[in-house]
């Protein structure tokens, strides 16, 4: 076929709530060629069920169950080893996300207007909102570190989750494995990698739905990693930013982090909330000041509307934390 090979990718477990109309969303493509790669993370609900279903309906749908149960990154990376070796882009598309029906052909036109660009981004649908806009509409691919700065600078957002992007399958062979493994921020850390080399395709139309839910990698992001932004401007801002320009956006976040920990002590959030994070702070090379937390505290303090409301909610956290001890919860 004249158009190019596209392996669309889902990993999947203990997803039958959303699966359905995620690969119905694929189905749906108004782009013809493509296989379907859904790799079952050894589900224990009906999310294989319900993938074969398709399967039956479709025979560019392809079906792999792991021999063992593999953690999230872990699996992420052995489903991007899958792609077939005949394509030449990717689309992820996870469990609980869909697809609008232009979203492979809008993408793959725009990549293939501009074989500098190894990643292709668009606007999405989250919930009930549109996200990944502020880049100029009249534009489609953009200097790959620029992005980057505007990234770390913390212009708006534009790498969204893994079902946001397009990527070329070459950058995906080249990386071996293509996520790191350590971190729940690899998707967004591997657009660093890539973006120094290359450049980022846009699409300025909505392409994607991305769901937010408690079971969420990003919710999950969130709960254990509030430090997250630190690490990667350590990490990223010395290739990208100027000195003076790292220094600054690195105080702004620590700033807005003991913003988010004096919260938590006006929340009567505990030792072990605090020992938490000063082991964070450990992990990031840096060290938790008591002077600043206490600093921070006061500060708030002094908005006696804001701190009545924190400590209320801390209160009412503490009784049902209580409740639930006492009901085996």
């Amino acid at each position: 076929m004249s158009e190019p090979l596209v392996s669309i990718v889902t990993p999947v477990y203990n997803t039958e709530k959303y699966l359905a109309e995620c690969m119905e969303s694929v189905l749906a493509q108004t782009y013809g060629n493509w296989e379907y790669l859904v790799v079952n993370n050894r589900s224990t609900d009906k999310s294989l069920e319900i993938a074969e279903y398709y399967a039956r309906q479709e025979p560019r749908i392809r079906i792999h169950t792991n021999e063992q149960f593999l953690s999230l990154m872990k699996n992420w990376n052995h489903s991007m080893r899958m792609i077939s070796p005949e394509s030449k882009y990717c689309k992820v598309v996870h469990a609980d996300d869909w697809l609008f029906p232009e979203c492979v052909a809008r993408m793959v036109e725009v990549a293939e207007a501009h074989p500098t660009a190894a990643i292709v981004g668009a606007y999405r649908l989250e919930e009930d909102r549109i996200t990944l806009d502020g880049l100029p509409a009249k534009i489609s691919v953009f200097d790959g570190r620029e992005i980057c700065r505007g990234q770390l600078l913390l212009r708006p957002y534009l790498f969204g989750s893994p079902t946001s992007l397009l990527l070329r399958s070459d950058v995906i062979r080249e990386r071996e494995p293509f996520y790191d493994e350590s971190t729940l921020q690899a998707d967004k850390e591997v657009c660093y990698e890539i973006l120094k080399e290359h450049d980022f395709g846009f699409v300025h139309q909505v392409l994607t739905f991305t769901r937010r839910h408690n079971e969420s990698v990003t919710a999950a992001a969130k709960r254990i990693n509030s430090e997250r932004r630190i690490p990667t401007l350590k990490k990223y801002g010395p290739f990208f930013l100027t000195r003076n320009e790292l220094q600054r956006t690195m105080e702004h976040e620590l700033g807005e982090y003991y913003t988010r920990l004096a919260k938590g002590f006006w929340e009567l959030r505990g030792r072990e909330f605090f020992e938490d994070h000063r082991e964070a702070f450990g992990r990031m090379g840096e060290t938790m000041s008591r002077v600043r937390l206490c600093k921070e505290a006061i500060l708030q303090m002094l908005n006696l509307r804001d701190t009545f409301g924190l400590l209320r909610r801390g209160i009412r956290r503490r009784r049902i934390n209580k409740a639930n001890r006492h009901n085996g919860g």
